[in-house]
């Protein structure tokens, strides 16, 4: 009695584990071969208590099949639990070989996968014998189409902007044309006559206070270099007032500390109002103004009246030609530079024009193109083959298990991130017996899923055959694969070759960034280049 006691508790924990392990979305399709444009049904289906939430995926496209229809849910009581059946309408219009991904179903908010399913879509047959048949139009001309539209447009944006630069430049240091100046006799005189011109312009009334004090300033600096010799006019307010004072000790020019400070504190404010935006009182600018007429009456008697000394008149020539100097020293480097660049711009330009991008800033795929070349044999049966590389030997995942494997070998270049990656497999089996090569390409594929979580995958398959008479498949397409720990797809473009011979299996994979010029070109040549050894 005990013994049967422990059989069924025994067999009731089997059951209920059992039940545990089943797969709570089942995956199903109404066909697995369809013609372009025809529908096929996908139904899901799982078996949930009465409290469960489940949501059934929706989009527009599930992997490359476009979703015609997404039908509502259908429920059936089964007993305390529900039967929940959802259907999809899919198509494509595109031969090739499809496949429906992985789905995410969610039971209460935890994801259950479905399973991927293949999908074969058949072209239509054209019988051209019905159609009537018409003799063959002559070539018509056609007018050449801008295809080099971006040259143009990059060169106009290079001549306005070098026009810029021209106008810029000459707008800038072209001399103004200077009226025809007044002669004065003396330079008191002409400070006088400025600082009436200057008030009957009425400038600060108007509220031009920064031209005024530039105004009042420069009529007194004038002055200053003119008639004591100070280079007054390209120095600052310190630098003037320093040289007034030296220059008063040379003259033996009798100044009091009150003339320098009145004249020193105008300068300043003149520079607080051009740099610093300052505002002065309309009394202040008329008190300023009073301050430089006498200080600049005040400096003219102070002059005593003996000849100017030679050695005086020396420094300032000295003086003046330093500055004229610097302009131009300054004046070349700015015009060296303008050329400079020019020419930078218009190297840059010639290469990108002619050469495209790739000449300035390097293209990894296109320097492996337009490389040196090796060609070798890889395996057993071997595939001779052309890389732009040398593949290297790899270690085979989890070793060789199958017991009906008598050798396996596998040389890699690259990864699946890189620009390039070029694998070949070559298997040996102890039996003759011929595999299925749409088996090994759909592992594949799944081996994508599995390690790279690659989704939108398109698939298109052909038969290829070698020159040397064995034939195979040729799956190729597009996919996005991710890294791991990340969200940001690569989209890639591949293709996959399998050979099966009496015995023996040859596998290649290649694959590139999709949209890369030089890395489909890579890819064509390596094909191209395939050589398979029978297997003896």
């Amino acid at each position: 009695m005990k013994n049967n006691t422990l059989y069924i508790l025994f067999f009731l924990f089997i059951g209920t584990f059992a039940f545990g392990q089943q797969k709570r979305v089942t995956t199903a399709v109404d066909s697995t071969k369809i013609k372009i444009g025809a529908q096929i049904n996908l139904t899901l289906k799982t078996s949930v208590d009465t409290l469960s939430n489940v949501v059934f995926p929706e989009s527009t496209n599930f992997g490359q099949l476009e979703v015609l229809e997404s039908y509502p849910t259908d429920t059936v009581k089964q007993k305390d639990r529900y039967l929940l059946t959802k259907r999809y309408g899919l198509t494509q219009f595109d031969s090739g070989k499809y496949m429906i991904p992985s789905l995410k179903v969610l039971i209460n908010d935890k994801p259950y996968s479905t399973d991927s399913i293949f999908v074969n879509v058949a072209g239509v047959k054209v019988d051209t014998l019905k159609q009537k048949m018409y003799d063959i139009k002559g070539i018509a001309e056609v007018k050449e189409s801008m295809g080099n539209w971006w040259k143009y447009l990059l060169g106009l944006l290079l001549l306005g902007g070098i026009g810029y630069l021209i106008y810029y430049f000459s707008k800038k240091y072209k001399k103004k044309e200077k009226p025809e100046e007044v002669v004065y006799a003396t330079p008191i005189e002409k400070a006088v006559t400025l600082l009436k011109n200057l008030e009957q312009k009425g400038l600060w009334q108007k509220g031009e206070v920064k031209n005024y004090y530039s105004e009042l300033t420069d009529i007194t600096r004038t002055y200053i270099e003119e008639e004591i010799q100070v280079p007054a006019m390209e120095s600052t307010t310190s630098e003037v007032i320093t040289g007034l004072r030296n220059a008063a000790v040379r003259k033996k020019m009798k100044i009091s500390q009150e003339t320098v400070d009145n004249l020193e504190r105008v300068l300043r404010q003149a520079d607080l109002v051009k740099f610093a935006k300052s505002k002065p009182l309309d009394f202040e600018i008329a008190e300023d103004r009073a301050k430089i007429e006498k200080t600049i009456f005040t400096l003219h008697k102070a002059i005593p009246e003996v000849e100017e000394e030679d050695e005086e008149l020396l420094l300032l020539d000295a003086q003046k030609k330093e500055l004229l100097l610097k302009k131009k020293r300054k004046r070349k480097i700015a015009i060296a530079t303008f050329i400079g660049a020019f020419l930078v711009v218009g190297t840059l330009t010639y290469f990108i024009t002619t050469r495209g991008l790739d000449a300035i800033l390097g293209n990894p795929t296109k320097e492996l193109y337009e490389g040196e070349w090796i060609k070798s044999d890889y395996g057993n049966p071997a595939v001779t083959i052309e890389t732009p590389k040398v593949l290297k030997r790899t270690k085979l995942p989890g070793g060789n298990k199958d017991m009906g494997i008598k050798e396996s070998q596998a040389f890699a270049y690259g990864t699946v991130f890189d620009e390039v990656m070029v694998n070949i497999s070559t298997t040996s089996f102890k039996d003759t017996l011929s595999r299925p090569l749409e088996k090994v390409v759909e592992k594949e594929i799944k081996s994508f899923e599995k390690q790279y979580k690659a989704k939108d995958v398109f698939v298109k398959q052909d038969q290829f055959d070698t020159k040397e008479g064995i034939s195979g498949i040729k799956a190729y397409g597009t996919m996005v694969v991710f890294k791991e720990d990340s969200d940001k797809g690569i989209k890639i473009g591949y293709e996959i070759m399998v050979f099966g011979q009496e015995g023996g299996l040859q596998e290649i994979i290649i694959t590139y960034r999709d949209n890369d010029e030089y890395g489909s070109k890579i890819s064509d040549r390596i094909v191209n280049s395939v050589e398979l050894k029978k297997v003896n």
